[in-house]
């Protein structure tokens, strides 16, 4: 039975378990079944930044407020944050890696940057 490169199609000879004719094909091949998922994952990357840079201009002294319509004219997406912190008295942060915000009353929100381990 002729084995057939998955890639590009030519006939492959040598070992008996060969699917690629040569690592150009071989990457060609994966680059191929990954770009769905690596084209999601770095849009999702891309807003992730985007909403991180806008949070570090809008907060130059480490604590902010704001109003929604700043950070939607800044073009914020509000669907996209790394994680949730709930304080002890149940105020829900959301953060963009070390930025964050809190929603207030009218409109408005408290940013924040979180001090890392480091900073401390």
């Amino acid at each position: 039975m002729e084995r057939k490169c998955l890639d590009c199609g030519d006939t492959l000879t040598g070992r008996a378990d060969k699917k690629f004719c040569s690592d150009l094909c071989r990457n060609n091949y994966n680059n191929r079944q990954n770009s769905d998922a690596n084209n999601l994952v770095r849009n999702i990357n891309h807003i992730l930044r985007k909403n991180r840079r806008i949070l570090e201009e809008l907060t130059p002294d480490g604590k902010s407020k704001v109003h929604k319509d700043k950070l939607n004219q800044a073009g914020f997406n509000f669907q996209y944050h790394t994680h949730t912190y709930t304080t002890q008295t149940g105020n829900i942060y959301v953060f963009c890696y070390e930025y964050g915000y809190l929603v207030l009353d009218g409109g408005f929100y408290a940013l924040v940057k979180r001090e890392s381990e480091k900073e401390k």
